[in-house]
């Protein structure tokens, strides 16, 4: 395998990525050219939505082809064309062969919640401080604990005295539920719309030795002490009186998924419900919560 790498202005990263990829390129990926130096730009978007910026002021592409002559070729190409003027060819270099499941398996280490409550891959035993363990391997549905969100949502509910009956809405991997079983919830639902998230919590909750009832959105029912929903702010909108029905007296909403510079909708999309507090946040993401 090798790798062509360019550099490119932001007006031309939209062009260049389509002609990389009418150039058969396995993969295109776009990186930061300026990360790790001053002028690094944090860029966060949500799905289907579109991006605040296209690409940063200067972004590195990475072109991944078969073979170093396939590489070159698409370059030549690439020269000729007038958009990539203002483009730099950084280099051709070859991929070396890896493990690439020991390679991904090394992204993901444990995970520190508390000093005490830890999320850990199957590949790793558990730190000798942990005594709250939520075993978790990477999987096609959301949540590892590796993201802001996730762990912010795991931290309140390891802070809660009681959960009640708890509803986990957009469940992913199901990991903010087993989460309120391991801190003594006993009658969980954990709901989502992807088919996939529903089998990957169901699963993940056997590998966990806890119980709940994983499902479709549908089967979330009267009303829950504690509703949690770890999504993305244009859906958190849609579903505010949804979600706020279901939080039963004295009960918890918490939020998340949440860019701080969104703060402001998500509180007048619930003002007419319940009024929304900032109570966490990390790495330009917060979460939101409210008592009934």
């Amino acid at each position: 395998m090798f790798e062509l790498v360019l550099r490119c202005p932001q007006n031309q990263l939209g062009p260049l990525s389509d002609a990389l990829d009418a150039l058969d390129a396995l993969s295109v990926s776009v990186e930061d050219a300026d990360a790790h130096t001053d002028a690094e730009e944090a860029l966060f978007g949500e799905p289907g939505m579109p991006a605040p910026q296209e690409g940063w002021q200067r972004s590195m592409v990475c072109a991944l082809y078969n073979s170093q002559a396939l590489a070159k070729d698409a370059l030549t190409i690439l020269q000729q064309q007038e958009f990539f003027a203002l483009c730099c060819v950084l280099e051709i270099r070859e991929v070396p062969e890896q493990d690439w499941v020991r390679l991904t398996q090394s992204q993901f280490a444990p995970v520190e919640i508390t000093s005490e409550f830890w999320i850990v891959p199957s590949w790793h035993e558990p730190p000798a401080q942990a005594r709250i363990v939520i075993k978790l391997d990477p999987g096609l549905a959301f949540g590892t604990g590796t993201h802001p969100t996730t762990r912010m949502c795991l931290r309140w509910i390891a802070q809660q005295q009681t959960l009640g009956r708890v509803l986990d809405y957009g469940c992913g991997s199901g990991i903010l539920a087993i989460g309120t079983a391991k801190f003594g919830a006993t009658d969980i639902d954990a709901v989502d719309i992807d088919q996939t998230a529903v089998q990957s919590t169901a699963l993940n909750a056997k590998a966990n030795l806890v119980s709940l009832h994983a499902g479709t959105p549908d089967m979330a029912t009267g009303v829950y002490q504690t509703v949690l929903a770890n999504i993305l702010a244009l859906p958190l909108k849609v579903l505010a009186p949804l979600l706020w029905s279901h939080v039963a007296p004295g009960g918890w909403l918490v939020l998340a998924g949440i860019l701080a510079r969104q703060a402001d909708e998500i509180k007048i999309a619930y003002a007419p419900y319940c009024q929304l507090e900032i109570t966490s946040q990390e790495d330009g993401w917060i979460r939101m919560t409210a008592q009934r």
